[in-house]
């Protein structure tokens, strides 16, 4: 192989070998890795060992196995069996745990035991930020999203699911049945075969359905009449793919970097109770008291933008359209404009609708409008089929107006919600691959999903401020 490059003879002894600190050069994301862990106090934290034992076999520090985690998730190796290799053949990992090599069943067991101390990494990674002054806008956007749960679609069961399979085995049996009874008319010889495997499908059947019986019993009895066999915190979500057994998980995004600031992860499908809680963590997590939120419509609850307004937080949620009208060629409840000194909507044909009476819907307290000129109106057709146009008012509902009034002056808001809240989404979602969550169980995906979160966090302000500017703020 002449004229081109050629490698070191393996066998070839050197006198001065290389040591690892060589192989890890000043501006390599490792060392942002060892010098945030080694400034955070782990036994503060609540993690398990910080306190060596007098007797027995010693054991690894903390630190050393929460390296390696934020290492893997930072380089997408989330199993603890890959990290086990990886401590063994990978020179980064060997600088940065002093080659050290744990076994896969004591790195697995560290995210297992350390659930809280984890999620408190990732929020002192957030303090650390607020300190580094990137939180400046005071404007986060709020999404929900769907993950994978280690579950597969047919270990769930719904109340509609299990009538369909229900229904699926009795029509088979159904089948088989006739089939046995079909099989009476051919030769002796022949009809015993047939009858005996068709016999011994009816049997499996039966016991299908039994197995099914004794689910839809444990379905029955759960609060959301829904089970879920291999994780049983996992439930059955629709998503744009059309359906998904999985967690919700839930973020709030700074808008200037595109940090995340504040995430949890809820088995509730649906996103409507979500909004004040998420905004309270953002608020904190940003250290701000004056904080805009702004989320989709999925969010639009009248109950959860009254909290977010009285804990003095701005929310910008465009509001859900339920009514058909509009579709249907009739005046939509937005052609109703409220005068607030009358207390009456002015209807498009120019008459007032006023107070007639207030009623309790929900919990809500709700107030009806309907003017008495209805029945004359010439242009009845355009807004009602019936004998008056009825307008429900909450006793709340100038908040809602007040937040609509703000989105009409800020147009391009929600453009910055889309550009802020869902890139984060899909670059987690690639660094987890198809399966997404590797763990079973609400509580250890909460700690997988902040191992996720800190590394994104980490690697964003690593782009942000340089490795050099970072390793210099983590030495202060």
């Amino acid at each position: 192989m002449k004229r081109f490059i050629e490698g070191a003879d393996r066998t070839q002894a050197m006198l001065l070998p290389e040591c690892v600190e060589d192989y890890v050069g000043p501006d390599n994301p490792v060392r942002v890795v060892e010098a945030f862990v080694e400034q955070l106090d782990l036994r503060a934290m609540g993690f398990e060992g910080s306190d060596p034992q007098a007797t027995g076999r010693p054991a690894y520090h903390p630190s050393v196995l929460l390296k390696i985690y934020i290492y893997g998730y930072l380089n997408r190796i989330q199993s603890s069996r890959r990290l086990e290799h990886e401590t063994q053949r990978n020179v980064e990992l060997m600088w940065l745990t002093g080659r050290l090599m744990p076994d896969f069943k004591t790195i697995a067991n560290f995210r297992k035991d350390n659930g809280r101390g984890i999620r408190q990494v990732c929020r002192q990674f957030i303090v650390l930020c607020r300190q580094l002054n990137l939180f400046t806008q005071a404007l986060v956007a709020i999404d929900g999203s769907k993950f994978k749960a280690v579950n597969n679609r047919d270990k769930n069961f719904t109340s509609a699911k299990m009538k369909r399979r229900m229904a699926a085995i009795n029509e088979s049996i159904e089948r088989y049945l006739s089939s046995m009874d079909t099989a009476d008319r051919a030769e002796p010889e022949v009809a015993a075969l047939k009858k005996g495997r068709l016999q011994d499908k009816v049997e499996a059947l039966k016991q299908q359905m039994e197995r099914l019986k004794a689910i839809d019993a444990q379905m029955n009895a759960s609060p959301d009449k829904q089970v879920s066999l291999t994780d049983p915190d996992a439930r059955s979500m629709k998503n744009r793919e059309g359906g998904i057994v999985g967690y919700n998980v839930q973020t709030a995004v700074d808008a200037e970097h595109h940090l995340i600031v504040a995430h949890e992860v809820v088995t509730d499908g649906v996103d409507r109770d979500q909004l004040a809680r998420m905004a309270e963590q953002a608020r904190q997590g940003i250290g701000t008291e004056e904080l805009t939120v702004v989320a989709d419509r999925g969010y639009f609850k009248g109950e959860q933008i009254l909290e977010c307004t009285n804990a003095g937080i701005i929310p910008l949620v465009p509001k859900t359209l339920t009514s058909n009208s509009r579709a249907e060629g009739r005046f939509d409840k937005q052609d109703f404009i409220y005068v607030a000194a009358d207390d009456a909507y002015r209807c498009p044909a120019g008459e007032r609708a006023i107070r007639r009476f207030t009623t309790v819907e929900n919990g809500l307290t709700i107030h009806k409008y309907w003017s008495s000129a209805c029945p004359r109106c010439p242009i009845r057709a355009q807004c009602t089929t019936s004998d008056y146009r009825r307008i429900t008012r909450w006793e709340h509902e100038a908040v809602m107006e007040a937040m609509q009034d703000r989105l009409d002056r800020q147009p391009d808001i929600m453009r910055v919600r889309r550009q802020t809240a869902e890139h984060p989404f899909g670059t987690l979602k690639l660094w987890m691959g198809a399966s997404h969550f590797l763990t079973r169980t609400l509580q250890r995906v909460r700690t997988e999903m902040s191992l996720h979160v800190l590394a994104y966090n980490l690697k964003r302000v690593m782009q942000i401020l340089g490795i050099g500017e970072m390793l210099k703020v983590l030495a202060t």
